[in-house]
């Protein structure tokens, strides 16, 4: 997913005509720990992106890495919603957020092309949310 998201972020600021600067946050959907370290490496190598300084993703923010055993964090919509919906709704309300970029994830998932060997294809959206 992270080759997904990266590719969706460096595309979307092409379109856009827009950099990192223009965004208070620009937040994944649910790579954990790991997906966001590779999807940090992929920006820069593949990209020339930088966006650690205002990038965050719902599967670390659900969860305390340090405090709870989840490994890389969460996964699944549900660490979308519930921090999209909640977390970041309220902060943009209170004026704290006010051009956000979410980038959703997935993985398209088939017990067929599983169990013939295939690649599981990751996939990636960019919505603008503005206040």
């Amino acid at each position: 997913m992270a080759p997904a998201a990266a590719r969706t972020i460096s595309e979307f600021f092409e379109d856009t005509n827009t950099t990192t600067e223009d965004y208070d946050l620009i937040l994944t959907g649910d790579l954990g720990y790991t997906g966001t370290e590779l999807l940090h490496e992929l920006l820069q190598i593949e990209y020339n992106k930088n966006i650690e300084k205002v990038h965050n993703d719902c599967g670390l923010m659900i969860f305390d890495l340090k405090k709870q055993d989840v490994n890389s964090g969460g996964s699944g919509c549900g660490c979308s919603a519930s921090v999209l919906c909640s977390h970041i709704s309220k902060k943009m309300k209170a004026g704290e957020l006010h051009k956000v970029l979410f980038v959703a994830t997935g993985a398209l998932m088939s017990p067929t092309s599983t169990k013939q060997g295939q690649a599981i294809p990751g996939i990636a959206h960019a919505v603008l949310l503005e206040k």
